[in-house]
């Protein structure tokens, strides 16, 4: 069965060769401005996806201002000097396409997604709004119900958010990675025009930011448009590297129990401080993608989920999570759901007596060699996405990466060892920068252990 699957992989790379090959050209300029432009040719389609990057996110917020940047991703569908409010999704609309936009700690993005024809207007639009935004007072306090409405929805009404809210404030003790993307609620409720204009005005500009356009288009016709609509924006003088609080040694490790009527499943989750992928560096957080997905990465063939959902029957599901991209450290999870009457102590317990069993036995060497092969031919048929295309490099160039280290990437992962992966594990499984969280009923049991 293995021999067979090695066949299928390489028969796969090798069917699917001359598509991807089509869609690998990638082409890089900067504008006088300042701005960065990445073309991603597919001309399989008669489509296009522009993307807009903003190396700025929640955690470039200043104090006190949390959820300013997601506020503002809100507020970039008002006019501007040349749009009327609402135009802009609507324009979109008319032309047959699909707009929208999502901010993250690191970055904020839009995009649209039309035929290749229509290229022109969404840059058009597009710049238009980066320097141009026209706000009133009425349009701050429609958009901060908006969002407030928008957080009591996704997180107050949820326990599980508020819960991973709790959880991300005691992993970062200085990091602002631990203010929430949607900001506090408190904070939110206090944003004004001056906020959203003064975040605007300083990171809303062609020199922090990174225009990916994928899709069947060719790179001179997209550096002569982006010249056109984008060169004549000015951009932030004086804008500097991305300077942010940085985590002190962490010394202790921190636990927390939260109690909520509402939880249907209670469950244990650990995570840990861990290091991002770096620029021409990316070889730690390729073990560790490769750690996680030994551990946790499918419930009927990961080590946890073999060990504590079919063996010793302890748990309805079992995971290992850890994404390396990111600007400042990220982290590394564990979860565990526990079966009916076993008790969360003891479901956390089985987690660590597996990861620990795991650690002393080693790495299967078959295993680690089936999930690189999944994960090349996940990277083969994700190539099929342009939009997925352009999102993975806008998230990785807005997070520090280069292009080299982008298509470096696979190859790294095809590359780890089982001894990169124990490595890998003894480094990042330090309790002293951890936070192990129990969700429970106020009838649970443990609540007093």
């Amino acid at each position: 069965m293995h021999r067979f699957a090695k066949t299928l992989i390489a028969g796969l790379a090798a069917g699917l060769a001359a598509l991807s090959a089509q869609a690998a050209e990638t082409t890089r300029f900067t504008l006088d401005n300042g701005l960065e432009v990445v073309v991603l040719e597919d001309p399989r389609a008669p489509v296009v996806v522009q993307m807009l990057w903003y190396r700025a996110g929640a955690a470039d917020e200043p104090a006190g201002k949390s959820g300013i940047a997601h506020f503002l991703e809100h507020l970039m569908f008002k006019g501007t000097d040349d749009m009327a409010p609402g135009e802009f999704s609507d324009t979109v609309a008319l032309n047959g396409g699909s707009d929208n936009a999502f901010t993250s700690s690191d970055y904020t993005g839009y995009f649209q997604r039309v035929a290749s024809d229509r290229l022109e207007l969404m840059m058009r639009m597009e710049a238009d709004r980066m320097r141009d935004l026209r706000l009133t007072e009425e349009d701050i306090g429609t958009e901060r119900d908006v969002v407030l409405e928008e957080r009591n929805q996704r997180t107050e009404n949820d326990p599980g958010a508020l819960f991973g809210e709790q959880r991300n404030a005691a992993l970062y003790l200085n990091h602002p990675y631990g203010i929430p993307i949607v900001g506090w609620k408190s904070e939110v409720e206090t944003l004004t025009l001056e906020d959203a204009l003064g975040f605007y005005r300083k990171f809303y500009a062609p020199n922090n930011a990174v225009l990916i356009v994928a899709g069947d288009v060719d790179p001179d016709n997209v550096r002569a448009l982006a010249e056109t609509y984008y060169g004549p924006l000015a951009p932030t003088p004086g804008l500097g590297a991305r300077l942010r609080p940085q985590e002190p040694p962490q010394l202790a490790e921190r636990r927390l129990k939260f109690e909520d009527p509402r939880v249907a499943q209670p469950y244990v989750i650990r995570t840990y401080l861990a290091p991002e992928r770096d620029a021409g560096a990316q070889e730690q957080a390729a073990a560790l993608t490769m750690l996680a997905r030994l551990l946790g990465g499918n419930g009927a063939t990961s080590v946890l989920g073999q060990k504590l959902q079919f063996q010793q029957q302890k748990a309805i599901y079992t995971s290992a999570f850890y994404s390396g991209l990111s600007y400042d450290d990220t982290s590394f999870g564990l979860v565990i759901v526990p079966v009916p009457g076993v008790s969360l102590q003891e479901a956390e317990d089985a987690m660590d007596a597996a990861v620990a069993e795991f650690i002393a036995e080693g790495v299967d060497a078959e295993q680690l060699d089936r999930i690189k092969m999944q994960m090349r031919a996940a990277q083969i048929y994700a190539e099929d996405s342009i939009q997925g295309k352009a999102r993975r490099y806008g998230a990785a160039l807005t997070s520090g990466l280069t292009l080299e280290d982008i298509d470096a990437w696979p190859d790294i992962l095809q590359a780890v060892t089982a001894e990169d992966v124990l490595a890998a594990a003894d480094s990042v499984f330090d309790r002293r920068k951890s936070v192990t969280g129990w969700l429970m009923t106020p009838q649970t049991p443990e609540v007093t252990q």
